[in-house]
């Protein structure tokens, strides 16, 4: 029996508005709008404005994908174009068997 609706939680961190950057949020609020309707929340991070917060999800690379909720805790980095291995990444959809 299901209870209410998990809300995704998810971090996009980012160093300005590079191209990379926007390509990867954008991307983001696309595969969440098609596959998490209304469940989920994005949170973008600028580390050139608050470098303190990498340290938190030991950000290395930029820009890197969190999902906080639901666990576990998934990290994925780079623009998010492809977006099966964003969506497997994440745990949203399985990956496709090959048989």
């Amino acid at each position: 029996m299901e209870t209410k609706e998990e809300i995704w939680e998810l971090r996009l961190y980012v160093a300005g508005k590079t191209a990379k950057s926007v390509t990867a949020l954008s991307n983001l609020k696309r595969y969440c709008e098609e596959h998490l309707k209304d469940k989920y929340v994005i949170e973008v991070i600028d580390l050139l404005v608050q470098p303190q917060l990498a340290e938190g999800d030991q950000i290395l690379a930029i820009p890197t994908l969190v999902k906080k909720v639901p666990e576990p805790i998934r990290k994925i980095i780079g623009d998010l174009s492809n977006e099966e291995k964003v969506l497997v990444g994440l745990n949203i959809r399985p990956a496709k068997k090959t048989e």
